[in-house]
């Protein structure tokens, strides 16, 4: 690509992952290279089998557990590893897209800073397309993105009890 932009994809309602997912679909269909990076989470979800089987690069940076509370030291680690994982694709120019899923929440938990997230975007490549995901974008991340998408919750099951089901939600 000749450039690169930065999309945000935030909000409350469902959806940021799975339209990340399906950009990185469209990329690798289109002969790039795509690297998708996971904060938080670190339990094996249905994406990451078709991301195996196609040979799209993944990664996830997360415990298996929920963070409940103030994060512990092994979060905070784990997220400084994922971050430099991020760093080091955005700014290599060897990728067309990077993903970082969940960086916003990320921030919002302060296991990494707002400016780490300012820091990764300047270091980028100026070919490389990122997009960052995850509730609650700071207003800073939101005007340096090129493109926001705010996802918004109308309705949702799982006000009805409806528990995370394979193959929709994980």
């Amino acid at each position: 690509m000749e450039k690169g932009y930065v999309q945000v994809y935030t909000g409350n309602g469902k959806g940021k992952t799975t339209a990340a997912i399906g950009l990185c679909m469209r990329a690798f269909g289109a002969g790039l290279k795509v690297s998708f990076i996971q904060f938080l989470k670190g339990r094996y979800t249905s994406e990451m089998r078709v991301f195996e089987k196609l040979g799209i690069e993944f990664f996830q940076g997360g415990r298996p557990e929920f963070i409940i509370g103030k994060p512990g030291k092994d979060d905070i680690d784990a997220a400084f590893k994922t971050l430099n994982m991020a760093k080091e694709k955005v700014s290599s120019g060897n990728y067309d897209l990077v993903v970082v899923d969940e960086i916003n929440v990320a921030v919002y938990l302060g296991l990494i800073s707002e400016q780490d997230v300012v820091d990764l975007l300047n270091s980028r490549s100026q070919n490389t397309e990122v997009v960052l995901t995850g509730r609650y974008a700071t207003q800073k991340i939101i005007d340096m993105a090129d493109l926001v998408t705010e996802m918004r919750e109308i309705k949702h099951y799982y006000t009805k009890g409806v528990e995370q089901r394979t193959g929709i939600e994980v």
